[in-house]
């Protein structure tokens, strides 16, 4: 990695051996010492270890995605939500049975991740070891987008209709990242896949046109500072579009000298949440903002290495009690793309442009069947 992490003020070094710490045996990344393992996080993760140079440790990283995935191209995850917290907010040990999901995004973000790591590393054997898993992957979230254009959020239960599963707007403008990124490994093979670019032009139609298709359920997820800025950092949105975004919810979301509130309402400003804000701004084009907001990480670094989940400002303590892998990764990932640590750190803030056929609704013959 380059001499230059400090620019930032933040201990790369420390987050990467957290993320090293926590990886097991067989190179998967979980959570925190309790456990807990989706593909996401494992990927977040991985991404700030191929940053700082870890290659070992990267392609365990990866093998243990690609040894994980299922048959049908995804992967079963557990939620984070599912490990109860004991009042101190420390987890307690997993439940005997995880509760777990088939989660489209996590499973659509492999693409990202091994992209990532092929051009932080400077290793493009690793785009063609780990396409076929990407391929698997992509193809497993477009069998699970609706005619409307949205995917929904996790593989139907037996029996179960598409439609009677929700999307989720966060989760939505995230694949339209993975499908740009595996349209480029796919494109650097000599492959076309005209289905993942049709794919992931009716996931921004989706986003931009028919709103409503993310609150079906009737649950309201505005408050939630993903929903808010996804769309930006993953270039559905850019320009002036993203910067009227962002505007609109600053003050809801973004507390002065904090840095992101995970949801609106709620004393808690949570660290990954703030990196991926400061992405969403350089993604716009603001970066003395982008800058602001990193430095804003620092008093959460945690002494043992990595950074704790949140503060909770109102009783002036970190909380919950832990270090994420995945807070370590997105903090590593929000200071490469501000000051450039390593090959590719625009990826996550450049995008390739919208169709321009998305700027107007659809014809009734145009549905994404």
């Amino acid at each position: 990695m380059s001499a230059r992490p400090l620019i930032t003020g933040l201990d790369l070094r420390a987050c990467a051996d957290r993320i090293e710490a926590l990886q097991q045996r067989d190179g998967a990344i979980p959570w925190v010492e309790a456990g807990v393992w989706d593909p996401w996080n494992h990927g977040e993760s991985t991404m700030g270890l191929a940053v700082t140079g870890r290659a070992e440790a990267v392609h365990a990283a990866l093998d243990a995605l690609a040894d994980r995935q299922e048959d049908d191209g995804g992967w079963t995850g557990e939620l984070g939500a599912g490990i109860p917290m004991d009042e101190s907010g420390e987890r307690i040990a997993p439940p005997p049975v995880p509760v777990t999901a088939r989660d489209t995004n996590f499973a659509g973000y492999a693409a990202v991740t091994v992209m990532r790591c092929a051009l932080a590393l400077d290793e493009p054997r690793l785009i063609a070891r780990h396409y076929p898993m990407v391929a698997r992957a992509m193809d497993f979230v477009a069998g699970l987008q609706t005619a409307h254009g949205d995917v929904v959020w996790r593989m139907p239960d037996p029996g179960q209709k598409l439609e009677e599963v929700d999307a989720l707007r966060a989760g939505n403008a995230s694949l339209y990242k993975s499908f740009e990124c595996g349209l480029r490994m796919a494109e650097a093979l000599g492959e076309e896949r005209p289905d993942w670019a049709h794919a992931r032009a009716g996931i921004a139609h989706a986003l931009i046109h028919t709103p409503e298709r993310f609150d079906r359920k009737g649950v309201d997820r505005s408050n939630y500072a993903m929903d808010w800025y996804y769309p930006v950092l993953t270039g559905v949105l850019t320009g002036a579009e993203a910067r009227a975004r962002l505007d609109a919810g600053w003050e809801s979301f973004v507390v002065a000298d904090l840095g992101c509130r995970c949801v609106t309402g709620e004393p808690w400003v949570t660290a990954a949440e703030t990196a991926e804000l400061a992405l969403a701004c350089l993604a716009a084009g603001r970066r003395d903002v982008a800058r602001a907001l990193v430095s804003e990480l620092a008093p959460l670094a945690a002494p043992d290495g990595g950074y704790w989940m949140g503060w909770q400002y109102e009783i002036g303590d970190v909380w919950p009690k832990e270090r994420p892998s995945w807070t370590a990764g997105a903090v590593i990932l929000a200071a490469d793309a501000l000051d450039q640590l390593s090959p590719g750190s625009d990826l996550l803030i450049r995008h390739a442009r919208r169709d321009a056929w998305l700027e107007r609704p659809l014809k009734p013959s145009e549905k994404f069947e």
